[in-house]
């Protein structure tokens, strides 16, 4: 993107989220954006490349938005195991909270990883905090070693989004708040205890020994039917 965007203008692109998730970005022309969003198309052309910045100012936005929470989830109060739960319900609470953006990344997924600004925004927005928790976690005991942080922040980082977005995808009608506790807790759970059923013997023991503690915490939720 060439130029930053007036707050007036970005508020206004926010419109081309639900177009974009309806039509994907391929069948989506810059005129279909300018009737969308109000803006006139020469003052779109001014201040974005084409249609592909469109869709990376939205999801940067999403990023930004999701990197807020998480920040102020991952900065709190309680052990580094409470702050990663905090941190897994904040990015589902905003992905929850804008469906339209998260729909608009599920229809072109494959397009929104090839550019160029988004994995410097991830790192920052997910991956460098989420890497720091698992690493606090280990020094105050309530999360076990892993090998490799980077790795497993990535990989926490796919767990929840592709929750979200399968959520955001399915149309059904979302409560954002609700919604966004039993299906983080969920992803928690998932991701201490595994899903075998004797993690002693086998590769569940990994999962566990690798991101939280053996006993999980008292009065968690059941996953989401």
């Amino acid at each position: 993107m060439a130029r930053k965007l007036p707050s007036k203008i970005a508020s206004q692109l926010y419109a081309a989220a639900e177009l974009i998730a309806e039509r994907g970005l391929e069948a989506t022309r810059m005129d279909d954006i300018s009737e969308a969003t109000g803006i006139p198309k020469a003052t779109l052309y001014y201040h974005l490349e084409g249609k592909n910045a469109v869709l990376e100012f939205l999801l940067a936005d999403l990023l930004d938005l999701i990197g807020g929470a998480v920040a102020v989830a991952a900065s709190g109060g309680g052990t580094a195991s409470e702050r990663l739960r905090a941190a897994i319900s904040a990015q589902i609470s905003v992905m929850l909270e804008h469906p339209h953006l998260c729909q608009a990344l599920v229809g072109d997924l494959g397009r929104a990883t090839r550019l160029p600004d988004l994995a410097l925004a991830l790192e920052a927005a997910f991956l460098s905090p989420i890497q720091h928790l698992l690493e606090q976690g280990v020094s105050d005991g309530s999360l076990r070693p892993v090998d490799d942080p980077a790795t497993a922040a990535s990989s926490i980082f796919g767990a929840v989004t592709m929750t979200g977005l399968s959520v955001t995808a399915s149309g059904h009608r979302v409560r954002a708040a609700s919604d966004a506790a039993s299906l983080s807790e969920w992803v928690y759970r998932l991701l201490a205890e595994g899903v075998v059923t004797n993690p002693g013997v086998d590769a569940g023991s990994i999962a566990s020994r690798h991101l939280g503690s053996t006993s999980p915490d008292p009065g968690t939720a059941a996953p989401p039917p």
